[in-house]
């Protein structure tokens, strides 16, 4: 088995992360480097992420996480967008630097607020060279707070997006994205994780049973994406 690789990335003069590569465990016909984000609560050593990094590499994707400059120096607060960007852009140059893969098919995604940054970096730069998106649980709006969205950049971001979003996530469900990303430009995919919160987490008598499942499929969904888009 081919075994997680850390690396230090220089973010500003002072300021740098660190970031974890996992090697794909296997060869597909087409490579490519996934980057995955963390959530504003969650750094890139929580189960979630480790796990979902680990399930990505054994489908053959060259896979990048790392923390943003808060959760790196332990503040709880996230950072504002400004530099949430820069960081995941250092990220991105640093992974194009080390992965053959990441300089033909790069992917960049995350997490919650970590997919939600994602996006803005598609959006604030066209000629940046990405194959597509990966957004698991995108926080469309706070809980409860239907009526403030966070969508105004999406037109712009202008590559190949896959949403997957939980059936009973309080951040924005299946129901709520589709019309927005209907006007989009290509039209995204969007997969819907039924009776999924926001970390789709089931709920029920059978919840546990079905847990395990529910992730292999997720995560087949965006391996399978990856391999058809870009």
């Amino acid at each position: 088995m081919k075994h997680v690789e850390q690396i230090s990335v220089d973010i500003a003069p002072g300021q740098s992360t660190t970031a974890l590569i996992y090697p794909a465990q296997t060869k597909t016909r087409f490579p490519a480097t996934l980057i995955l984000a963390h959530g504003a609560g969650a750094p890139q050593l929580h189960p979630f992420m480790v796990s979902f990094a680990r399930a990505f590499s054994e489908r053959g994707l060259d896979v990048v996480t790392f923390n943003f400059l808060y959760a790196e120096q332990r503040r709880k607060v996230p950072d504002r967008m400004p530099q949430l960007v820069a960081c995941y852009r250092a990220v991105i140059e640093a992974a194009r630097a080390e992965l053959p893969s990441a300089r033909e098919r790069l992917f960049i995604g995350g997490k919650s607020m970590g997919g939600r940054a994602a996006t803005h970096v598609a959006a604030a730069d066209a000629a940046l060279v990405l194959a597509g998106l990966v957004l698991l649980g995108y926080p469309l709006h706070p809980p409860g707070r239907p009526d403030q969205l966070r969508d105004a950049h999406l037109p712009d971001v202008r590559r190949p997006m896959l949403f997957v979003q939980g059936s009973r996530d309080t951040f924005g469900t299946p129901s709520e994205l589709k019309p927005i990303l209907a006007s989009l430009v290509p039209l995204p995919t969007l997969h819907h994780v039924e009776g999924g919160d926001h970390s789709f987490k089931v709920s029920g008598r059978d919840a546990r049973s079905r847990q395990a499942a529910v992730f292999t499929e997720i995560q087949d969904t965006v391996a399978d994406w990856i391999q058809h888009t870009g």
